[in-house]
């Protein structure tokens, strides 16, 4: 029971996401299923349409941008910054900051990685660690989702009597870039609601105690980077 404790947040988010995924499966299965009776064709089964390039290119759509957003925000928010929000650190301190404000080299602590005592690549490394591995994430997301995508359009365009297409050909095709752009800029769309509207339209005069996302609750509404 402790370690669902502890580990609380991230396990109702998993839950969450799997019971959505579920979801999706389920509803992509008797909405494609709709269309083929429609067309005369025989329904499939769940999982024949769990395995089909159709769910995979959809489901890495949604991941590819996702991840583009966690990339981009953990990146731009080393530098920007945005006064009166929670979400920014505080405007004095834009930048990698300093050894010992980030506690590595010769201000590491007893508890502090190994690799934050390095030098040079490691310690680069280890330093950026985080948005690297997001930005990996989205690379291989987007991949994903070019292979799938280029499966699905060519299984469309063979029952349109129309030649299939090559992975190059479909990754530089509008059907390809509509995908992503229409994802990216609702992603994007939501990180400034966030930070401008929300986050900080909402966030410099209200309050929510206790949640780490909201400033405490004595605050100035002035005050920047600062938790609750």
């Amino acid at each position: 029971m402790k370690w669902i404790k502890e580990n609380s947040l991230s396990l109702a988010f998993l839950v969450m996401f799997l019971l959505a995924l579920g979801g999706q499966a389920v509803a992509g299965t008797l909405d494609l299923n709709d269309q083929q009776r429609a067309m005369g064709d025989q329904p499939i089964s769940v999982w024949e349409y769990v395995t089909s390039s159709s769910f995979a290119v959809d489901v890495a759509e949604n991941w590819q941008s996702e991840y583009l957003q966690f990339f981009l925000y953990i990146a731009l928010t080393v530098w920007l910054v945005q006064k009166g929000s929670n979400e920014s650190k505080a405007i004095e301190d834009a930048g990698a900051e300093s050894d010992e404000e980030q506690r590595i080299g010769a201000h590491a602590a007893p508890d502090s990685p190994r690799w934050a005592r390095a030098r040079g690549p490691r310690l680069w490394l280890f330093g950026n660690s985080l948005g690297l591995v997001m930005g990996l994430i989205f690379l291989l997301s987007w991949a994903a989702q070019s292979v799938a995508g280029q499966a699905a359009y060519n299984s469309q365009r063979l029952a349109d009597l129309r030649d299939p297409v090559t992975w190059s050909s479909y990754v530089t095709s509008p059907e390809f870039w509509n995908r992503s752009l229409q994802n990216w800029q609702s992603e994007l769309l939501a990180v400034l609601s966030m930070v401008v509207l929300s986050m900080v339209v909402l966030s410099i005069y209200l309050r929510q105690r206790g949640s780490p996302e909201s400033k405490p609750v004595g605050a100035a509404h002035a005050a920047t980077g600062v938790e609750g």
